[in-house]
């Protein structure tokens, strides 16, 4: 599978990740924000978020990476 995440993969590396957030450093939530969310505008009707979709891949293999690592 040549390094492409699927959405399934990055949908169940962010359901492991919930658990673990409130006990993540400030300095980690902020990098992992910054890895996931490209751009935030505030708009009378609410917000619109632009995702970074490499780096919501990047954040699926790294917390893959870390739970087989764990094993």
């Amino acid at each position: 599978m040549d390094g492409e995440i699927t959405e399934a993969d990055a949908r169940a590396a962010l359901i492991r990740l919930d658990p673990l957030w409130d006990d993540l450093f400030p300095a980690e939530q902020a990098r992992i924000v910054a890895l996931l969310v490209e751009r935030i505008e505030i708009v009378t009707e609410g917000l619109n978020v632009r995702l970074r979709m490499d780096g919501l891949a990047g954040l699926a293999r790294e917390i893959t990476a870390d739970i087989g690592a764990a094993a």
